[in-house]
């Protein structure tokens, strides 16, 4: 029986020859990852278990990100534990407020993660990764504690479903387009526990970036991973940039799926998850011009901070400005993120629009800082969940979308269509 791209990714790591879907295994790891929300958990678990060693100074990451720059004196002691603990072990990869990014565009554009890895993050957004033509996904703290100290964890080898990706997308739609409108298709719990796996003659009309969000919302459809093939642009990508040697797997011919998907990337649309689940979509179609009025956009998250989102979000808004009683809120992925778009003008234009721009940080994603939403207001925004309460009022409403769209909405003030805003001159 032939294995999946992710169950070849395991065996290897797990030193078999084959494995098989629900088959339990122990596999070494390549990174482990942890943030200032879960890395003082998995610390305290360590302590507790008196363990004082870590298995690898070199493939531990924490990273500062969630409530930092420090929102609170909570924040602050959480930040300072994880401090403390990386200058005790001396680990190397640690990223606080300076060198930080938002972790899953800090770690792919650091080249900590890449091809043939297996990478478990106390984080639930660690599959990401798979963008790279790795294996990663998100686990509890003390399987951080676990993976930290010995440099293993165990897996049940999910099953997976194929996903053939055709044609190539048009107009403004990218790759948050592309899973919304997957998640939309599947449900929440369409891929619980499986591998999502993208191939097909349109993923090489896909960007890095767009990769990047498509694996990083796999989660919100239940799925254990997303992964890609590693092609040119996988290759180019991690050229100069991947610490370690890629090692590249093909799934089989043979390999077995549970169900397959055929997506013409062609035909999609701009499309927008409605409240509460990510899995409510509609396209732009069939929104009605002035159905949905926002108090709030939010462009950037682990899902839409890279570069080619604020790109995105810069073509809208040049020459154009904010609506009135709309708050635009700006978070590039990482320090290099915002730098960059500093150089190509990019903040120049998010600023004379009337948008402010943030240092790096989850922020408003979870609900943190940066942009808590009140009762009963509703936003736009481009990260990756849309549960109540999300953001902050358990009355507040988000509607998950793209860096064109939420840009596009952030003039209006309504939720609208970024290719019928082109041709709207009268538009302040």
């Amino acid at each position: 029986m032939g294995m999946t791209m992710t169950q070849k990714i395991l065996a290897a790591h797990a030193g078999l020859e084959s494995v098989t879907a629900g088959q339990l295994i122990e596999a070494k790891l390549d990174l482990v990852l942890g943030n200032d929300i879960t890395s003082p958990v998995a610390i305290n678990e360590l302590e507790k278990a008196g363990v004082d060693k870590i298995f690898d100074r070199e493939k531990i990451a924490l990273v500062m990100d969630h409530f930092t720059p420090n929102k609170d004196i909570k924040a602050a002691e959480q930040v300072k534990k994880v401090r403390t603990f990386a200058h005790k072990y001396d680990v190397l990869n640690y990223f606080d407020v300076g060198q930080m990014g938002i972790e899953h565009a800090l770690l792919p554009e650091q080249g900590l993660v890449g091809p043939g890895d297996c990478v478990i993050g106390a984080d639930s957004h660690t599959c990401t990764y798979g963008a790279l033509g790795a294996f990663s996904t998100g686990v509890g703290s003390t399987d951080m504690a676990a993976g930290m100290a010995t440099g293993k964890t165990w897996f049940k080898v999910p099953s997976a479903i194929k996903f053939v990706l055709t044609g190539k997308p048009q107009g403004w739609v990218t790759g948050k387009d592309v899973i919304l409108h997957i998640i939309g298709m599947i449900g929440v719990d369409g891929a619980r526990y499986k591998s999502m796996e993208f191939t097909g003659d349109g993923v090489k009309h896909l960007s890095m970036d767009s990769r990047l969000c498509i694996a990083n919302m796999a989660i919100e459809a239940g799925a254990k991973n997303g992964i890609f093939p590693v092609d040119e642009v996988t290759e180019e990508y991690c050229k100069g940039r991947f610490q370690r040697t890629p090692v590249v797997y093909t799934a089989d011919e043979d390999a077995e799926y549970d169900e397959t998907y055929t997506i013409d990337l062609s035909t999609l649309r701009p499309t927008v998850a409605f409240p509460h689940l990510p899995e409510n979509t509609r396209t732009v179609d069939e929104i009605g011009e002035k159905e949905v009025k926002i108090d709030q956009s939010v462009i950037g998250s682990c899902t839409n901070g890279r570069l080619e989102d604020l790109r995105a979000a810069a073509a809208i808004f040049k020459g154009r400005k904010v609506a009135k009683d709309v708050r635009c809120i700006i978070f590039p992925g990482t320090q290099t993120i915002y730098l960059q778009a500093m150089r190509e003008g990019l903040l120049e234009i998010f600023i004379e629009a009337g948008a402010v721009v943030s240092t790096p940080t989850c922020g408003p994603c979870l609900g943190g800082h940066m942009g808590i939403l009140a009762e009963n207001e509703k936003a736009v925004s481009t990260t990756n969940r849309n549960f109540i309460g999300r953001m902050g009022h358990i009355t507040s409403e988000i509607y998950l979308a793209s860096p064109a769209v939420a840009a596009a909405s952030a003039v209006t003030g309504y939720i609208t269509d970024p290719g019928a805003l082109t041709w709207r001159k009268d538009v302040r």
